[in-house]
């Protein structure tokens, strides 16, 4: 298709990065026409579209990397329907499938890069915006905004520098810009009656990754067991401020020569895992065979060797019950978090490959998997980025909901299309009454394509008017745990970054952009905005 072609001159990843670090002073430029918080996958397309576009772009990231999840373990990202990702979103997908060596997008492995593929994509692009990055640059923890008149009018950095700007977007996965322009929001599970929602709050059956017979949350001693809680279950279709589990998605190799072993940890306590191994004892018993790593890891595999292990069954690299605290806690505390998470991980993966309890079958089997020595080089080879499945979420100009997904899925406004399933991951993991543990939370509802409105991204006129959040987004739970995919985050980051240039070209307000303005540069650039404009032949995106 045309319009492909034309993304893709100059696709290769020549470009040099020509980003500049926090540390050289001298060459940082504190005004910007838009200034994007967070190098996640939505920030980098929402610098991207609007540097395209004109705008004098700074990309401000508190680590040490552009991407987030993109290039942060998440691989096998969940696409839905290929046909309904356009724009830069499918542009960075076709230099991945460039990369080795094909010219489409027709397979679900094509859309698969590496972490260090990925992420010098991206930094390839950004070079070629001449979008300036700086690293290291995070958010002045308390007295971070300055606002006046309904406009953020600067940030300052904990280095002590403000940066100002026309329009501001946050693309963190936290949304702490947002929090601290005064825009409202929330974070947890809604109740059924909030949005009317029946798949909301606590829910009544969880069939997926779940355990899959009648196993005691009690040892032998009626000890409970760890890593599962005694507090009560709430009714079904309650709400609450439990949020869906995160994790660690860990790049694993087979190749000898690029292998290296699980090593132990620091801390390590195999007793935290007790409940692992009793799952596993049974296993054999119950299902006639000896348990292996596809049943306790979703393997995705990617080139060169490797694979993406996710969340897979009862217990695996879920930290059920962990995640509840993150979205709004302080620095301090999510740091802490991500530190627990981290120790989780490790831990779990030196306990399938070392520990006596575990069947031989797995542990054989295990030791045939280690840590890429090509991957993540600065973090000892483990992921740098937390896997945030959902933070804090704007209540904006509209609240997406469960009825957008399902019966209500055109918009006037439309910016862009998801697919993908209500795919919510188990929030809590609890002992039951009759003394057996279950996991709750878990949704996997199939949808229809639906499309995404541009309110989604704004603030309400009274809190913010030059403020857009691709990330934290409006939407609720329901809505979220659909929309929450990488390549809808892209989506939304064009839709940002466009919308930004033409609230600076026309001096608007972001409520008052102009959507048939927005919608045509949209168009012009290959974003897919309904079913009549899907991408039908694959074969060649070109």
């Amino acid at each position: 298709m045309k319009w492909i072609a034309a993304l893709l001159l100059g696709a290769s990843l020549v470009p040099a990065f020509a980003q500049t670090k926090s540390s050289h002073k001298k060459q940082m430029d504190s005004h910007a026409d838009f200034i994007v918080y967070g190098a996640t996958a939505s920030g980098v397309m929402t610098a991207y579209s609007a540097a395209r576009e004109g705008l004098s772009v700074v990309l401000l990231e508190p680590g040490d990397h552009v991407g987030g999840m993109l290039s942060g373990g998440l691989s096998a990202t969940d696409l839905g329907r290929y046909s309904i990702i356009g724009g830069y979103a499918r542009e960075f997908y076709m230099r991945v499938a460039r990369y080795y060596g094909h010219d489409d997008l027709s397979k679900g492995a094509y859309w698969r890069p590496e972490p260090h593929v990925a992420e010098e994509i991206l930094r390839a692009m950004l070079d070629e915006a001449h979008v300036k990055v700086y690293f290291h640059e995070r958010l002045r923890e308390h007295g971070g905004v300055r606002t006046h008149a309904g406009m953020v009018r600067s940030v300052t950095t904990e280095d002590g520098r403000s940066w100002s700007a026309k329009v501001f977007a946050d693309c963190s996965y936290e949304g702490d810009l947002m929090k601290q322009a005064g825009v409202h929001y929330t974070w947890g599970r809604e109740g059924v009656s909030v949005y009317n929602e029946d798949l909301a709050g606590v829910r009544a059956e969880t069939p997926n990754h779940q355990f899959p017979w009648p196993l005691s949350a009690y040892d032998e001693q009626h000890h409970l067991y760890p890593e599962v809680s005694a507090a009560p279950l709430a009714a079904p279709g309650t709400g609450d401020k439990l949020v869906q589990a995160y994790n660690f998605r860990v790049i694993v190799t087979r190749d000898p020569a690029n292998r290296l072993a699980f090593p132990k940890p620091a801390h390590y306590n195999p007793h935290r895992f007790a409940l692992l191994a009793a799952y596993l004892k049974q296993f054999a018993e119950k299902e006639g065979r000896a348990p292996l790593p596809k049943d306790v890891f979703l393997p995705g595999s990617i080139p060169n060797a490797k694979a993406d292990f996710n969340n897979r069954g009862p217990f695996s690299t879920d930290f059920i019950g962990h995640s509840a605290e993150y979205p709004d806690a302080s620095y301090a505390r999510r740091a802490a978090i991500w530190k627990e998470h981290m120790q989780y991980t490790q831990g779990l993966f030196y306990f399938l490959t070392n520990d006596e309890s575990v069947p031989a079958e797995l542990r054989k089997a295990m030791q045939e998997w280690g840590l890429p020595r090509d991957e993540f080089a600065d973090t000892n080879h483990w992921p740098f980025q937390l896997y945030v499945r959902e933070g804090r979420r704007m209540i904006g100009t509209y609240v997406m909901r469960q009825s957008d997904l399902q019966t209500e899925r055109t918009k006037t406004d439309s910016i862009g299309m998801g697919s993908y399933n209500s795919d919510s991951h188990n929030v809590q993991r609890i002992a039951m009454h009759d003394g057996t543990v279950k996991n709750e939370g878990n949704v996997e509802v199939h949808v229809q394509p639906y499309e995404i409105p541009y309110r989604v991204l704004l603030p309400q006129r009274a809190e913010a008017t030059n403020l857009l959040v691709p990330v934290c987004f409006s939407a609720s739970h329901i809505a979220y745990s659909s929309l929450r995919m990488e390549p809808q985050y892209m989506i939304l980051g064009q839709a940002a970054g466009t919308a930004a240039a033409i609230a600076v070209e026309t001096k608007k307000a972001v409520q008052d952009v102009s959507v048939s303005a927005l919608q045509k540069n949209l168009h012009e650039h290959g974003a897919v905005l309904s079913l009549d404009e899907e991408i039908t032949s694959p074969k060649k995106d070109k």
